[in-house]
């Protein structure tokens, strides 16, 4: 049967007037989003400490309180709005507990979290063609690595896109409003992304 729920728009109009359920059916809706990001995000370090589903109470809890200021102004999409307090939340909780290993944790240009070993791994199988063809399953672990380098060596704007893209699986438009950026330029660094890496696989230099 077709979803009767409301969609996000008009959870948004209803939250402006204090619809309690709405504002409930609000955070409910995107929970397992924030989950997800949340999980491929943290530092196996971290997670061994804290469960990510208390990240992103925390973050909610912390929602709700900015959420009229929000609905004012609606800077970016709800989503990203959501995700960006969930992200901040993750990156305080990293300068807290790994605090001895920050360099290591946070990257010099910006509070950018590298992706943990597992999620690198989850983004490499995603990219990779579901093909089965005996000669693809041979070069299968090969083409593994090498896509695996060919995306840590992409400078930090074109992987970041990647990761939303394809790991946090953010349509354009969310990934714009992640970005700070139109969702037309998105889509062009996105495409820019993808030429590298198959000009990296294919043998050809950057």
């Amino acid at each position: 049967m077709p979803d009767q729920s409301p969609d996000t728009d008009e959870l948004l109009r209803r939250a402006e007037d204090a619809d309690e359920a709405a504002i409930g059916a609000l955070f409910d809706r995107h929970r397992d989003r924030l989950r997800h990001m949340v999980g491929v995000r943290i530092d196996p370090r971290l997670a061994a400490r804290i469960d990510p589903s208390d990240v992103v109470q925390e973050a909610l809890t912390e929602a709700l309180v900015q959420l009229p200021s929000y609905l004012r102004n609606r800077p970016v999409p709800f989503y990203p709005w959501l995700r960006q307090i969930a992200w901040e939340r993750l990156v305080r909780l990293h300068e807290q507990h790994i605090q001895a290993q920050r360099r290591s944790v946070l990257k010099e240009d910006g509070d950018v979290l590298p992706l943990p070993d597992g999620s690198a791994v989850k983004l490499v199988d995603k990219l990779i063609s579901n093909e089965t063809g005996p000669s693809l399953r041979a070069a299968r672990k090969e083409m593994r690595e090498r896509l695996r380098y060919a995306v840590e060596q992409l400078p930090p704007h074109y992987r970041e896109v990647i990761i939303l893209r394809h790991l946090e699986q953010l349509t354009f438009e969310e990934i714009a409003g992640v970005l700070g950026v139109r969702e037309a330029a998105t889509r062009s660094r996105y495409r820019r992304a993808v030429e590298i890496l198959h000009r990296r696989l294919s043998g050809d230099a950057f």
